[in-house]
């Protein structure tokens, strides 16, 4: 049966010379992998390659089987036409590094509406702020909260936070832990809005710090999480 739902690209992957197979997290049905068949070759199709660009939010006609094999996706539009995401350099680094995050850490076929709710509300702030430094970092710990491993709050006064049993703790162990002024700034996150992103101030040296952590703390809570290979280039672009 075919349906129309809200789709955010994840990743799209060239297939022979002319196909793609993309992967896409949908409103509907969480994530999907569409084959794309002669898309590449075609100049005149209804699908465009454009369309499939990292994190580009579309609405999708498709035909889902739901037999975990590769799904149909027979019509595409641009649901929210990005302002200023392709175009901004540091914003088109954030979006390569985010969606390799997302690829990484996405793998439930089951809807999901308030990730998804998450995922489009937060690219739409993205696109259309310019103050932008500190957003990867506040996106991957509200990102953690839909994947269940979000920081307890709790003992928030305490000098470390562990990264392995995400919790603040007196003393360190064995695990590798979040301290000084990196743990300072990762409190200053939890509990506040996108609009207040901007009021935590940091160096470049404490932001690339945090964001290792934030990457490593990842990797300890997602089976099969690998760093993304873009990182080395947003530590750049953000130097």
């Amino acid at each position: 049966m075919q349906i129309s739902t809200k789709a955010l690209v994840l990743s799209s992957i060239k297939y022979g010379d002319t196909s793609l197979i993309v992967k896409a997290f949908t409103y509907s049905d969480g994530l999907k992998s569409y084959l794309l068949k002669g898309i590449l070759a075609s100049k005149r199709g209804k699908l465009k390659t454009a369309y499939f660009q990292p994190l580009t939010q579309l609405e999708i006609v498709v035909n889902h089987k739901n037999k975990g094999t590769l799904e149909r996706l027979i019509d595409a539009k641009v649901n929210y036409p990005y302002q200023s995401v392709h175009t901004d350099i540091a914003k088109n680094a954030m979006i390569l590094f985010l969606s390799e995050i997302l690829v990484n850490s996405i793998f439930e076929e089951e809807q999901n509406k308030d990730l998804f709710h998450f995922m489009e509300a937060s690219l739409q702030w993205m696109d259309t702020h310019h103050n932008i430094n500190n957003f990867h970092l506040f996106f991957m710990l509200g990102l953690s909260k839909y994947l269940g491993f979000y920081p307890a709050k709790s003992n928030i006064n305490y000098p470390y936070f562990d990264l392995v049993e995400g919790a603040f703790i007196e003393m360190p162990g064995i695990n590798p832990v979040l301290k000084g002024e990196a743990l300072e700034n990762f409190k200053a996150f939890l509990g506040i809005k996108f609009d207040a992103i901007h009021k935590v101030r940091m160096g470049k040296k404490t932001r690339q710090e945090l964001l290792k952590s934030l990457v490593l703390y990842f990797e300890v809570h997602l089976h099969g999480f690998k760093k993304p290979r873009s990182l080395a280039i947003l530590n750049e672009v953000f130097s």
